[in-house]
């Protein structure tokens, strides 16, 4: 018996209807177990290795703007940009200050 949606091939997953067990996927299709024994296990093998990536400023480029930082006077930044809205809107940019490391963003 296949755990797969005949429908829409995503994996179905055992239910309770009633008293019976069936085996049910999320675009609502349902087919009955035949009284067969289903057991739904997740097993993990070996850690995930998390990589920190260091910053490297010196090849971002700069940029002629007053910092943000009330106690710097500096007027030098390296920026780049970031989508963090929805795709239809404009891109977030992004400063830090070369003097005092201080970040900031604009919206457009």
């Amino acid at each position: 018996m296949s755990l797969f949606c005949e429908k829409c091939s995503s994996i179905m997953r055992p239910k309770l209807k009633g008293s019976k067990k069936i085996l049910a996927c999320s675009c609502g299709f349902e087919r009955e177990t035949s009284g067969e024994s289903l057991v739904l296990k997740e097993e993990m093998t070996g850690k995930k290795k998390i990589v920190a990536v260091k910053e490297v400023t010196e090849m971002m480029p700069k940029v002629r703007i007053k910092c943000d930082d009330n106690d710097c006077e500096n007027d030098v930044a390296f920026y780049w940009t970031q989508q963090t809205r929805a795709a239809d809107e404009p891109e977030t940019r992004f400063f830090k200050c070369t003097k005092c490391k201080h970040t900031w963003r604009e919206y457009s």
